[in-house]
């Protein structure tokens, strides 16, 4: 099934002096403008090519790749701004709407801003929307901790980031639990932490925290490589001196605590130090 928004498989139909048209399905023909006609776009040949309204509201396909598609939440940076509403630069030649309506903020040029992609179901245009709460789940998340998720990463805070969990909630990934970097607008995995009953939050990380460990030195040497990103400058053939500064144990204790988490494979010793397995 051909549909709007997204990149599809369609068979080149014919040629003709302004383009390829392709087959559309029940859409009927589309046309692919010969600015993106290749060699390869002959009659018979399928090709893969995005479908959407051109400026004249007439279906076009093009083989530019945008930078996310319907149904999907996106960091695009604002490229003009008029009474229509903003315009996002996201990958194809003509920029994507955020009508006035779905702005929750001004909009500058130069600036990127978190927005939802959809389909206008009435003008069959597609544009984007900045109120990302009202397409996120208001049912109660039915995740357990430790869960994996798919998360977009929005807002930096001074908390952490804002991410939206599975296209479906909000959740939370608070800086004093960060140990690798993240970025606005990357799609990455991460954890249930907790869910936060309340408001339909979730708490997120991004390592799966299932280790708990008996002994308190070693669960001490494992949370010190977490807060140090996974890997800490030590090993047993660090000095004395070392350890003791760092935890405040001698060697011979500091040995046998990363022997029990080697054992356990949480850990891996290297000769530069130890990083989580």
């Amino acid at each position: 099934m051909i549909e709007i928004g997204y990149t599809n498989k369609m068979e080149v139909l014919r040629m003709s002096p302004n383009g390829a048209y392709l087959n559309g399905e029940d859409l009927g023909e589309i046309l692919l403008p010969n600015k993106f006609v290749t060699q390869d776009v002959k009659p018979g040949a399928t090709i893969e090519a995005f479908v959407y309204l051109d400026s004249e509201d007439r279906l076009t396909a093009t083989i530019q790749h945008p930078y996310t598609e319907i149904n999907h939440f996106a960091y695009l940076e604002c490229v003009a701004a008029d009474s229509l509403g903003a315009f996002l630069y996201w990958g194809l030649d003509k920029d994507l709407l955020v009508p006035k309506s779905e702005q929750k903020d001004r909009f500058f040029v130069g600036k990127k801003y978190f927005v939802y992609v959809y389909l206008d179901e009435t003008s069959q245009r597609i544009v984007a929307s900045q109120r990302l709460t009202k397409f996120l789940s208001t049912r109660p998340p039915e995740y357990e901790p430790g869960d994996r998720c798919e998360i977009f990463v929005g807002q930096e805070t001074e908390l952490g980031f804002r991410v939206i969990v599975d296209g479906k909630y909000w959740g939370m990934i608070y800086k004093s639990e960060m140990f690798r970097p993240v970025k606005s607008g990357e799609y990455t995995y991460a954890y249930v932490k907790k869910i936060r009953e309340d408001d339909l939050r979730i708490d997120m990380m991004l390592e799966k925290s299932s280790v708990k460990l008996v002994d308190s030195t070693e669960q001490e040497i494992y949370d010190r490589i977490r807060e140090r990103g996974g890997f800490l400058a030590l090993s047993d053939k660090s000095s004395p001196e070392e350890i003791y500064r760092e935890f405040g144990i001698s060697k011979k204790i500091f040995k046998k605590a990363i022997g029990g988490l080697y054992k356990a494979r949480v850990i891996v010793i290297t000769d530069n130090g130890i990083k989580l397995a």
